[in-house]
């Protein structure tokens, strides 16, 4: 029997960085449990009515987003506040897939214009590693806004 994955990210800010990684992705919030929205309603602002309708203190109320991918296939992704910062570098980590099927000069240029478009999201540019074939066919190593390490691939 197979199993589906939540990849769960520890955040000083969770509504914060699941925004960031919501248009990294192309993954949507889900609406709170019960809630029908409209076409391009903010389901940030209904999280928002949700939880002061269900008495949750203004000052616990970024305590854990989640994001979705509006197609079904993707693992959902979980963000918990935590009161610790991040302080080595991460075990694990994403790779976020923007060049696939691409090779050398084609793919690093592609893999370029994604890291501007993350960068002008927040993200910070670490380093970047040249296709050396066979064994690489290059990426940049990149930062979220809370310094958890990813790879544009």
């Amino acid at each position: 029997m197979s199993r589906t994955v939540q990849f769960t990210f520890d955040a000083h800010d969770p509504r914060g960085l699941s925004s960031f990684w919501r248009d990294v992705l192309g993954y949507v919030h889900p609406t709170p449990p019960g809630v029908t929205l409209e076409p391009g309603a903010d389901p940030l602002a209904a999280w928002d009515d949700f939880l002061e309708q269900a008495g949750v203190p203004e000052e616990r109320r970024n305590t854990a987003s989640a994001i979705e991918d509006p197609d079904g296939i993707g693992p959902r992704v979980f963000f918990q506040q935590v009161p610790e910062g991040k302080v080595a570098k991460n075990r694990v980590h994403l790779d976020v897939r923007a060049a696939p099927g691409l090779e050398g000069e084609e793919r690093m240029v592609a893999l370029e214009a994604e890291c501007e478009r993350l960068v002008a999201l927040g993200a910070s540019r670490l380093e970047r590693f040249e296709p050396a074939l066979p064994m690489g066919s290059g990426h940049i190593v990149m930062a979220d806004p809370e310094g958890n390490e990813f790879c544009l691939d």
